[in-house]
């Protein structure tokens, strides 16, 4: 199928030459067409610009039905990218939300059981089945809100049948959904209760038996640990991210959530993708990430969720920095995939410009998922994952109107959603 969207008030983010990521003051920018068209065939976007400039016969190069849809009034935006997610769970855990109101913090709950080791219990009584379909409706649910291309991350298993039961789950929802999905394996979540005073134990079991049967089903595209203040120390991080190296896996890393861990550092020595969360992030580490090719991703869910102090994105732009935003989801922390939330958390949480919040949810996250030369924004021959907005004024309006869905209309790989 063929899709002709005309008379669109504003087209965002359009990039005739595509950039990897946008950096310091380069993300207060970002290319727009007032009364534009935008044209794909098949999976792709193959034209766009101004009405006054399109010709009918474009449309007859076209060898598909055409289907034609008048966005008048309306703005056509990228699909949100959502870079870090943990999608794939069995049951909520609105007990410990009550838990952190009466004042307990992460560490406190994690301690008696709660937080990840509860969630690894409930998905090692569930069936592969259940966790599809509940992480199926999860993946409706984000992309009626914007979002065309999600990373889904294991960590809830803390076994090694448990962790493949997981990564089967995303490969499956990778396989059949229309959204673009990458799978990250994340064993190092925490430690399992059963390896409690046992800590190198598990991290064998990660590096010796995990990482090479994930490797053989070739069943992630990242190997993902969580090194901070409480879990993995940057040693035990190093060890297992270069066993998942060894097996084709990039590295990414949850980093300095809790504390000052070292985790960025680790990570730009590595050569991660990414670096995540980040509250905990000085002048030390900037120093760190200026010049390298990790995405410093903040996850404004969970430290407005949690309560936690923000990262310093404002300081870190200004360093020249690029700078992502992701949604966190997962059913502990951030218990929510509404991108467009995100968008306004960068602006109201850590002041962002609009421009810099629309690239470090586009382009700059699909970046740190490994998908910036498919999507993130509108250009020639990229996927065509755009969103078409209700009847909206401005760019602006979208992080300002925080509470409603601005999302009339979604198109994933070509086709209405």
């Amino acid at each position: 199928m063929a899709i002709f969207v005309k008379n669109i008030k504003q087209l965002v983010q359009v990039e005739e030459k595509p950039v990897v990521w946008r950096a310091g003051k380069e993300m207060q920018t970002f290319h727009k067409i007032e009364d534009a068209y935008l044209l794909t065939e098949g999976e792709k976007i193959v034209d766009f610009g101004k009405m006054c400039d399109f010709s009918p016969e474009k449309l007859s190069k076209i060898k598909e039905k055409i289907e034609e849809i008048d966005a008048t009034g309306k703005f056509v935006f990228p699909s949100f990218c959502d870079s870090h997610t943990h999608i794939v769970y069995a049951g909520s855990r609105e007990i410990e939300y009550v838990d952190k109101i009466k004042g307990l913090s992460y560490e406190e709950i994690a301690k008696r059981g709660g937080g990840i080791l509860n969630s690894a219990k409930r998905l090692a009584e569930a069936t592969e089945e259940e966790l599809y379909e509940a992480a199926w409706a999860r993946l409706q649910e984000m992309a009626s809100l914007g979002t065309g291309a999600v990373e889904i991350k294991s960590g809830y298993g803390l076994t090694t049948e448990t962790e493949l039961k997981m990564l089967r789950v995303i490969r499956a929802l990778k396989k059949n959904s229309p959204l673009i999905i990458r799978s990250n394996f994340l064993g190092a979540h925490a430690v399992p209760l059963a390896y409690k005073g046992k800590q190198q134990e598990y991290v064998d079991l990660i590096i010796n038996e995990m990482i090479p049967m994930v490797a053989t089903e070739d069943l992630a595209d990242f190997i993902d640990v969580f090194c901070d203040k409480g879990f993995f120390t940057p040693e035990e991080t190093e060890r297992i991210l270069m066993q998942g190296m060894k097996y084709g896996m990039r590295p990414k890393i949850h980093a300095n959530e809790l504390d000052y861990s070292g985790g960025i550092q680790v990570g730009v020595k590595y050569n991660a993708l990414s670096v995540d969360h980040l509250e905990y992030t000085g002048d030390e580490e900037i120093a760190h990430l200026l010049g390298s090719e990790t995405m410093p991703t903040f996850l404004p869910g969970a430290a407005f969720f949690l309560g936690m102090i923000y990262g310093p994105v404002r300081k870190m732009i200004d360093a020249g920095l690029p700078v992502a935003l992701a949604s966190d989801y997962n059913p502990g922390s951030s218990p929510s995939g509404n991108m467009q939330l995100i968008l306004s958390m960068g602006c109201i949480k850590y002041k962002m410009l609009p421009e810099e919040a629309l690239n470090a949810t586009t382009i700059n996250s699909a970046y740190a998922m490994g998908i910036s030369d498919i999507a993130g924004s509108i250009a020639k021959g990229k996927t065509a994952n755009f969103y078409i907005t209700k009847p909206i004024p401005s760019v602006e309006f979208m992080p300002y109107s925080f509470g409603s869905n601005k999302v009339e209309q979604v198109v994933l790989k070509g086709k209405i959603i």
